[in-house]
């Protein structure tokens, strides 16, 4: 593990400003779109055109990814003639990084011109009503760490990405919120939800007595990632949007059989990867159409 002095000039603008140029040197592509693959959703990547891969291990300053489905590579390309930088893989806290390491690729995007941050990951399903396979629409979430003060903006601020104190009411778009259901709507996608996201340290999966608790503190669905990634965006100013897959259904009952287990996981975000993909590109498609209007999704 690293210090915190260390975390702290690991995540300098310094650094971040020489992975972005790095980047912007070895690709034409300009990306204004940011997509973030959670687990078993990477064929998201494989859907841009022109596609330039870069393994994290080659990208200056980069972390790597140490999970099983996660591919650990940046790809650049464009999606429905909209240029996207597309991370397959991600970073988490239970991989032994700091939180400012693991929120580094935000930074990066920033200074490449990244505008928009779409999100998703694969988590259990905590409100009752949710089956395996449906898609939540995050709404706004629980940073459990934050609590404990595990928080990328935790330490010295740079004004050159944010404010001291950025306001995290409005961290999930609204209008993009909208977009995602009108999308579903014309597709004619049942399984999409919307709701609360809680974000846990893992790697183990959550108690029976955790499950309840986050529940009852208004959590529909529980994961180890994504929360982070967006305190880092909305700082910088950038708009998210997040999607869930429910992946499992949390283990609510001391006598229930199930376990939460991530082969689940995987397989369930192959069955919906299709129209994860589908949804996705028809809403970068609409971000295309916007493109010149101030107040454009």
């Amino acid at each position: 593990m690293l210090s915190m002095s260390e975390s702290v000039s690991n995540d300098s603008y310094q650094e971040c400003r020489t992975t972005a140029d790095w980047l912007l040197s070895n690709t034409q592509v300009r990306p204004t779109v940011g997509i973030v693959c959670g687990s078993g959703l990477g064929g998201l990547a494989e859907m841009l055109k022109d596609p330039q891969v870069f393994k994290y291990s080659d990208i200056p300053n980069f972390p790597r990814s140490t999970v099983h489905g996660h591919a650990g590579q940046l790809v650049f390309g464009t999606l429905k003639g909209k240029p996207c930088v597309c991370m397959q893989g991600r970073f988490h806290l239970y991989e032994g990084y700091p939180i400012q390491k693991i929120t580094l690729p935000m930074r990066i995007f920033k200074l490449m011109g990244v505008e928009t941050m779409i999100l998703t990951n694969a988590a259990g399903g905590l409100n009752q009503d949710y089956k395996v396979g449906d898609v939540m629409i995050i709404k706004d979430h629980i940073n459990m760490p934050g609590f404990a003060g595990i928080n990328p903006l935790a330490g010295p601020n740079d004004d050159r990405f944010g404010v001291r104190f950025p306001c995290m009411s409005d961290a999930y778009n609204r209008e993009l919120r909208q977009l995602a259901h009108d999308v579903a709507a014309e597709l004619g996608y049942d399984f999409l939800k919307e709701g609360v996201y809680s974000v846990v340290g893992g790697p183990s999966f959550e108690t029976i007595a955790e499950c309840r608790m986050l529940h009852r503190l208004g959590a529909d669905a529980v994961g180890m990632s994504t929360a982070h990634e967006v305190i880092v965006a909305r700082h910088a100013g950038m708009r998210c949007f997040a999607l869930s897959l429910i992946s499992n259904r949390a283990v609510m009952d001391y006598d229930s059989q199930e376990k939460a287990n991530h082969e689940e996981v995987l397989e369930t975000g192959r069955v919906r990867s299709q129209q994860l993909e589908k949804l996705v590109s028809i809403m970068v498609s609409r971000l295309e159409q916007n493109n010149n209007d101030d107040n454009a999704f």
